[in-house]
């Protein structure tokens, strides 16, 4: 059986970068990869008023984002 370390997740690296740059603020991009629970809360704040999008953003940039699976967002 693989690690779930080794897995990646079949959501894309650059769609995701691109839906938390522009529709960060709405948590599109946690609705993307099935984490409806944080998009909703997102989507209530404003992304923690811009704060929560902006450590997202880092997050995915750097590879360390995962999804509702708890795998990492393939770069």
């Amino acid at each position: 059986m693989e690690n779930k370390n080794e897995q990646k997740s079949e959501k894309g690296f650059v769609p995701m970068l691109l839906l938390c740059f522009f529709l960060g603020g709405l948590g599109v991009h946690r609705f993307y990869v099935g984490k409806t629970g944080t998009g909703i809360l997102m989507l209530l704040t404003l992304g923690g008023l811009g704060i929560w999008t902006i450590i997202d953003f880092v997050i995915i940039a750097t590879g360390n984002f995962t999804d509702n699976e708890g795998l990492k967002i393939k770069n």
